[in-house]
């Protein structure tokens, strides 16, 4: 399945128990008449892939839906579910890692010494 969006929010990566397990959270906003905000868990080595994206990326994302069911201390049976990425692809942007920053304009300022002269010089 895929998602495609603009990236809302990129999470830092998370590591979590004794076994260093990574997560990182990717939030997309689809583009459609009642915009969602999708939650998208990278995990392990996928982490690194939101490496190079930014806030307002257009993006679609690989994703396979995950459950699973626990069983509380009460014997009760609860269902979870999740939403996995595994695959991201955009357009780069500039400020995007491998992308080159944007070097800001100077400010255009007229010369002082200029006549009234200096103004009808047009070939035509």
């Amino acid at each position: 399945m895929e998602i495609e969006g603009k990236v809302k929010l990129i999470g830092e990566t998370q590591t979590f128990g004794s076994n260093g397990f990574r997560k990182r959270e990717l939030v997309v906003t689809t583009d459609e008449q009642y915009p969602q905000h999708i939650m998208v868990e990278f995990v392990q080595d996928k982490c690194d892939l939101l490496n190079s994206y930014n806030v307002g990326q257009d993006v679609k994302v690989s994703i396979n839906l995950r459950g699973r069911e626990w069983t509380n201390p009460q014997g009760q049976v609860k269902y979870f579910n999740s939403i996995q990425g595994w695959r991201i692809e955009g357009s780069p942007q500039a400020g995007a890692a491998g992308m080159p920053p944007v070097a800001p304009m100077e400010a255009f300022e007229p010369a002082d010494n200029l006549n009234e002269e200096d103004h009808d010089d047009l070939p035509f």
